[in-house]
């Protein structure tokens, strides 16, 4: 499974493994991420996503509809446009 945040898209980055005697060898810095289940009311459904830590701390905060209007704004992931199109073609009777 590809360690990428399903909201944000924040993957993994490298840097290097620095010694005492300054000897510098590969590392990857991997995100916090974490599964985490989210109520769709317009879905009347749960969806299940794999979501870094930040990007859950701004979730718990603003809520899912905000989220993906500022994800969508700043034109950051495809996920948070393709949720928000699901979202918007289930409030169409």
């Amino acid at each position: 499974m590809a360690k990428r945040c399903q909201l944000t898209g924040v993957g993994p980055q490298f840097g290097n493994r620095v010694s005492h005697a300054n000897n510098r060898s590969s590392r990857k810095f991997l995100p916090n991420l974490q599964w985490k289940r989210v109520w769709i009311p317009e879905l009347q459904r749960w969806l299940r996503l794999r979501v870094s830590v930040r990007a859950l701390k701004t979730l718990d905060k603003k809520g899912l509809p905000a989220l993906l209007a500022d994800l969508e704004r700043r034109g950051h992931h495809d996920v948070a446009a393709a949720l928000r199109r699901k979202i918007a073609r289930a409030l169409t009777p």
